[in-house]
This record gives structure tokens, C-alpha cells and sequence, in this order.
């Protein structure tokens, strides 16, 4: 049974939109569904934490008489099961915690539950950058072929023009060779366009989970919009990876206190039924009795656990501090990465493109008016795929560098 919703059931693969393929992400990612039972395991800790300690219930039979002609008769010769001398008993025992251990294990608990659910919204955070950097390999890989298609299109439009100039003389056969060695590159970069474009393909489906549809994988949107203001203030303490540090430290404090509370002696309280039929003259047969039970401390007193409980909270504040330090760099680097893709694409898409297709244009004129040779005009032509190209990946490059700069500020909602 397929476990995408029935929501997302439909979705045309065809033309598979950022927006249709996050919710594919959301819903079938197998590495999200991990980070999931994670939390779901913290929840079922949670459940054990909270419990008291079942009471224990003891049955035994002693003072067996182990002379056979006797038996265990009582004193007026009764042998019935019920007269028989036999010490039978019932008892019931509770151990009772004190130092308030289990309000610490369930304080300990819930702030394991917060960090785990702040480590799924990380993963979810992270997963995402990775999901849209496919998603824009896939919109790279397309676009890197239709320019490939485009050239190789005109390349053939223009090899048949030229092989009509060569019958009437008009050109060399050298040059019309040059053409057709250039058209078998493109074919060869054509190839590979494909090959990358199946990659991309199959990274995609797989953060889906759509893994047997990767053929059928199109992305319908193209590049995000240029976007001119980068904010500069953010709240590193709200990101998901800094709330789950802080969540343990919590959760380390409340377990530091827990092994303390180990000194607090626990006890033990029982009580008794006891039936003795005939164990001596003027006694009753069933009796009651009660006892308690006192741990004493002569020869241990928790001092492993206790100095264990120090070393993870010290950690556990170190580990608060790296990841804030990792998050403030993070969000540093993906600032400039931003910036200076940005500016890449504004120069792209504004003069070097411009100017490349001028000068293409060109030397095709001056190429056609016998203005100059075939080595001009291949290298125009070259130097106009190339920029091209580069423009598409510098798009893909804003892309990736704009959803790494959202994955960086991503904040949550902080929960004390």
C-alpha cells in the first residue's frame, strides 16, 4: 500500500510544481520519517518516566515436617490441610521513592521530548535545503539541455545553409568540416546534459519517495525571483538546532538533580498475613505483621552517578554554545553567498548575456558578408554557449544560496 496521502495521490509528475514536490517531501521522505520516531520514542521514555514502582506481592509455605510418620499434625491430631502446622504467608510490599525522583525523571523526560522535536524540526530544516538544491539540480539539468537543443538546432540550420554555399563555391569544405566537428561536440554535451538530467531525476524521486517515478520527473517552475534586500537581524537563539541544545542542557540540570536525589534513601514497606495453625498453645492461628526497609549507605553513596550527571551537564552546555556558534556562521556564510550569487545573476542576466549574444550576432553578419572566417565565428558561437550555460548555473546557484539563507534564519517558536 502506497503511504503518499491521498492528497498528494494525484500528483502530476509531469509537471511537478516546488510546491506539489514539498508536500511529496513532507509526506514520503524516509529520512524525516526516521527523525519522527525519534520523537516518538522520547514520548514513550516520557510514559515510563512517570510511572511509580509497582507494589510486589510474596506467597510462601515453610516449616515443612520432614519426619513422614509425623507429618505436621497439630496438637489435636487434626491432619487436614487446613489444622496442618504449616507457616503459610501473604505479603505485600511497596517501594516508596522520596526526593522527589520521579517529578525529576518526568522533568527530565519532557525536556527530552522538547529536544527531540526541535531535533525533527532541524532535520526537517536541513532536509529541506537538500530537497530544494534537487529540485533546482533538476531545473539546472533541463535548462542546461534546451540550450544544448537550441544550439545544436541552429548548428544544423546552419550546416545546411553552408553546404549550399559549398556547391556553388561560395565557402571552403574546411569550414563546413569545422562546423560539423562543432555540431558532434554539442551532440557529445548533449548526451551528457541527459545523463546529469536522469541524476538529477533520481536525487529528486528519492527525497519524494517516488523513487519508481524518476523518469517521469519534470520541474515545472523555474528560477525564483531576484530578491534586492537580505535582512540583517535574526534571531539565532529561536533556530530549532540552538532550542534542542538549550532543550538538553534543561533536560541535564533536571538529571544532575536526579542523581543527587539518589542520596535521599528510598524505603520499603510491608505488610503481612501469617496463618500458623498450632504453633503453640494459646497463640492465633492467622497473625499480621508490617516491616520497613532502610538502604544504608556504608559503602556507596552514588558518587559515580552523581559526578556522570556533572560531566553530561557541563557537556551539554558546551554543546548549547557550539551549536549557537555554528548557527551565527552558518547564517554569516549563507548572507554572503546570497550577496554575491545575487550579484552574479544581475551581471548575468543584465550586461554579460547582452553582450555576448551582440557579439554572436556579429560575427554571423560579418561571417555571412565575407567579412571574416569561420574561426571567428565558431569561437562566437562557443564563447555564447558557454555564457549561457554559466548563466543557467549562476541561477541555480541564487536558488540554492536563497533556500540556504531560509534554512539558516529558519526560527521556531521557543517553548520554555
Amino acid at each position: 500500500m502506497s503511504n503518499v496521502p491521498t492528497a498528494y495521490a494525484e500528483t502530476d509528475l509531469a509537471h511537478l510544481t516546488l510546491d506539489a514536490a514539498r508536500q511529496l517531501f513532507q509526506a514520503n521522505n524516509k529520512e524525516l520519517t526516521s527523525a519522527r520516531r525519534m520523537v516518538q520514542g522520547a514520548e514513550a521514555n516520557a510514559i515510563t518516566a512517570s510511572q511509580k514502582p509497582n507494589p510486589s506481592l510474596s506467597v510462601g509455605v515453610s516449616s515443612f515436617n520432614l519426619n513422614r510418620s509425623a507429618g505436621n499434625r497439630n496438637q489435636n491430631g487434626s491432619n487436614s490441610l487446613s489444622d496442618q502446622t504449616l507457616n503459610s504467608s501473604v505479603q505485600v510490599s511497596q517501594w516508596i521513592e522520596r526526593g522527589d525522583k520521579r517529578e525529576l525523571r518526568m522533568a527530565s523526560a519532557k525536556n527530552a521530548i522538547k529536544a527531540s522535536n526541535y531535533d525533527l524540526k532541524d532535520a526537517e530544516r536541513q532536509l529541506l535545503l537538500s530537497f530544494n538544491d534537487a529540485y533546482y539540480d533538476l531545473v539546472l539539468a533541463q535548462e542546461t539541455e534546451k540550450i544544448l537543443a537550441s544550439n545544436r538546432a541552429s548548428y544544423e540550420k546552419a550546416i545546411q545553409a553552408a553546404e549550399l554555399r559549398l556547391k556553388v563555391g561560395d565557402i571552403a569544405a574546411s569550414d563546413v568540416a569545422r562546423m560539423r566537428v562543432d555540431l558532434l561536440k554539442i551532440q557529445n554535451d548533449i548526451r551528457q546534459a541527459k545523463a546529469n538530467r536522469e541524476k538529477a531525476q533520481a536525487n529528486l524521486a528519492y527525497m519524494m519517495g517516488q523513487e519508481n517515478e524518476a523518469a517521469r520527473l519534470y520541474a515545472q517552475d523555474g528560477w525564483p525571483a531576484l530578491s534586492q534586500a537580505v535582512s540583517t537581524v535574526q534571531d539565532v537563539d529561536a533556530r530549532p538546532d540552538v532550542l534542542a541544545a538549550d532543550a538538553r542542557t534543561r533536560q541535564a540540570e533536571e538529571n544532575q538533580r536526579l542523581a543527587n536525589a539518589l542520596k535521599t534513601r528510598d524505603v520499603n514497606i510491608a505488610l503481612q498475613y501469617q496463618r500458623f495453625p498450632g504453633q503453640m498453645p494459646g497463640s492465633d492461628t492467622n497473625t499480621i505483621g508490617a516491616a520497613i526497609t532502610i538502604p544504608l549507605f556504608t559503602n556507596y553513596e552514588y558518587q559515580g552517578e552523581i559526578a556522570k550527571a556533572e560531566v553530561d551537564l557541563t557537556s551539554a552546555l558546551e554543546a548549547k554554545q557550539q551549536a549557537r556558534a555554528s548557527a551565527v556562521s552558518e547564517i554569516s556564510r549563507a548572507r554572503a553567498d546570497l550577496n554575491a550569487a545575487l550579484e552574479k545573476v544581475n551581471r548575468f542576466d543584465t550586461q554579460i548575456l547582452t553582450e555576448a549574444q551582440k557579439a554572436a550576432d556579429a560575427a554571423e553578419f560579418a561571417y555571412n558578408h565575407g567579412a571574416t572566417g569561420i574561426t571567428d565565428l565558431l569561437d562566437a558561437r562557443r564563447i555564447l554557449r558557454s555564457i549561457q550555460l554559466d548563466a543557467a548555473t549562476a541561477h541555480a546557484d541564487y536558488a540554492k544560496a536563497l533556500a540556504a539563507w531560509q534554512a539558516a534564519i529558519k526560527t521556531e517558536d521557543y517553548q520554555n
